[in-house]
């Protein structure tokens, strides 16, 4: 599937008020979006984020679940780096829990990084999708520029698929296990059998403590 989960409020027929600013999780013009905060009503609509549609920025809807940890329990660090298009599924850089997000994009891997037999295949080509994985996207940096794709929040679910399709846990790579959200390891744990290859894969290519 396409990562595409950035909405344009322009586009929206939406009343945005003082309220509802709290379901926003991400916000190009921060700036903009506190000054909107100053006021009495929390229903009255909200003024100043015709200057966000000035600055071409978007929002992102969604709401973090809680502190995100990696999955040796410190604080998750960054997927995408400077130089490569900004991931996770609010565009913030990281694998956060997500409660809207039903794809649980969770495991940060370096998408052009499979296959080492020399066929030279991406994360998009190995799991049959479009090859997004090839393209421009906003720069993690800077989203006024667009900059290739490489380090990505992946679904947890489909991240089992990749490993098969692959050839298995050797055919990744790279891995970024500090990137990784603890959420995925939890996942697999809850049934060890049936997400036995993607739970060892992590644990063995992370150096995950089993009793952690």
């Amino acid at each position: 599937r396409r990562p595409d989960r950035t909405i344009d409020h322009r586009a929206m027929n939406l009343t945005i008020t003082k309220k509802s600013i709290f379901a926003l999780f991400s916000v190009s013009n921060r700036a903009v979006a506190t000054a909107a905060l100053r006021g009495e009503d929390a229903n009255e609509p909200l003024k100043g984020l015709e200057n966000i549609a000035e600055s071409d920025a978007m929002i992102t809807v969604g709401i973090e679940t809680e502190t995100s940890k990696n999955v040796y329990g410190n604080p998750l660090q960054p997927c995408s780096e400077n130089g490569m298009a900004k991931t996770g599924f609010t565009r913030s850089g990281q694998c956060i829990d997500q409660e809207n997000d039903t794809g649980s994009h969770h495991i940060c891997i370096n998408l052009n990084s499979t296959a080492p037999d020399g066929s030279n295949e991406d994360f998009c080509e190995v799991t049959g999708q479009d090859d997004w994985c090839a393209e421009d996207m906003p720069c993690h940096e800077d989203t006024t520029r667009n900059c290739p794709v490489k380090n990505w929040c992946v679904c947890q679910w489909a991240f089992e698929g990749y490993l098969a399709s692959a050839g298995g846990c050797d055919a990744v790579q790279v891995i970024e296990c500090d990137a990784v959200n603890s959420k995925a390891i939890e996942a697999y744990r809850k049934d060890p059998d049936k997400h036995a290859a993607a739970l060892a894969c992590l644990e063995s290519r992370c150096n995950i403590d089993m009793g952690l």
